[in-house]
């Protein structure tokens, strides 16, 4: 049997601790459950399970996003796997971003798309007559056309269940391939926080006028790996920046915890802005949402003036280039 090359960086002892839970998205990212139900499986992603009752909001145009289904792949495949996400527009800034990105810094691999939740899938094909491949079919896609080399960038945050239970579906396939790879998610190595810190630092430095609070909203996960969301909350309060919070919609650092820590500085006001691969369901109703119990409410009812910034990871290229960098090293492997 083929052997099933995982590229994963050797990490410390702290950094297994930290990333052996659960990953999205999910996505992104990411099932939080054995079960990977789907109501528990955006971890990351930022896309919960959509409404079953018909969508009074428009989530842009799905025809302006490449599905990259098609066949005549070649020898060489770079398939990007997602949680993914119903709302066409994120999809196409943040996973389609990360896409492009993968597919210009490597022109001799065919880059194509497959999502781990087959409700999303479902609904966007129900819904704008879209197709989008689970990775069943992604992989037999890549199998159909004789692909000879394939190397997997999962767009996944942290290395938890869903990511390895990714590991364990990809290995079925193993045996069909000259070679095949698996990129690291996006919080891997201690390098990534970093360089993850920072870029959201940068993004969000208008803001950073000493009487804002900026606060990023994670899914978060009852397993370990939930962790990585109070691991970003220490890099920043370190690195000086005691005006950036990280929170969680599912676990800890709750709402509850985040605005008790605003509430013990003298902020006037508060952006918002989702720690996730794109700005799904959670972005747009658990954190921008008019709800009572949303992250913006929530805020606003405690006196602040509130600005929700509705963009995804994805939508950062120093973010993007993280997942390059880490597909190259999926690729260098194959060589060893």
């Amino acid at each position: 049997m083929k052997k099933l090359t995982a590229v994963l960086l050797t990490l410390s002892v702290t950094m297994a601790m930290l990333l052996a839970g659960c990953g999205s998205g999910s996505t992104n990212t990411m099932v939080d459950s054995d079960s990977g139900s789907a109501n528990t499986a955006a971890v990351g992603s930022g896309e919960a399970a959509p409404a079953e009752e018909e969508e009074n909001y428009d989530t842009g145009d799905a025809s302006l996003d490449d599905p990259r289904n098609a066949d005549n792949i070649g020898d060489n495949e770079l398939l990007v796997l997602s949680f993914g996400t119903s709302f066409n527009d994120s999809r196409r800034l943040n996973i389609g971003a990360i896409e492009r990105d993968l597919e210009k810094a490597f022109p001799d691999y065919s880059v194509r798309r497959g999502f781990t939740a087959n409700i999303v899938i479902d609904h966007i094909q129900n819904r704008d007559g879209v197709k989008i491949d689970d990775v069943d079919e992604a992989m037999n896609r890549a199998v159909d056309n004789n692909v000879k080399n394939l190397v997997i960038q999962p767009t996944h945050l942290m290395n938890g269940l869903e990511y390895q239970e990714l590991e364990e579906q990809v290995a079925q396939y193993a045996d069909a391939f000259d070679k095949i790879a698996i990129g690291k998610p996006l919080l891997t190595s201690e390098d990534d926080f970093k360089r993850v810190e920072q870029a959201l630092v940068d993004w969000t430095s208008e803001y950073d006028d000493g009487e804002t609070a900026i606060c990023f909203m994670g899914h978060g996960t009852e397993a370990e790996s939930n962790e990585v969301y109070q691991k970003m909350q220490d890099l920043l309060t370190a690195d000086g920046h005691d005006n950036y919070f990280v929170g969680t919609v599912e676990a800890s650092p709750s709402l509850e915890d985040v605005l008790a820590k605003v509430k013990a500085g003298s902020y006037k006001r508060v952006v918002l802005e989702p720690l996730m691969v794109v700005a799904g369901d959670h972005a747009n109703n658990d954190m921008a949402g008019e709800e009572e119990d949303s992250w913006k409410t929530t805020f606003e009812d405690a006196g602040y003036e509130v600005t929700c910034l509705l963009r995804g990871l994805g939508e950062n290229e120093a973010i993007r280039q993280i997942y390059v960098e880490h597909a190259q090293a999926a690729m260098d492997s194959l060589n060893q």
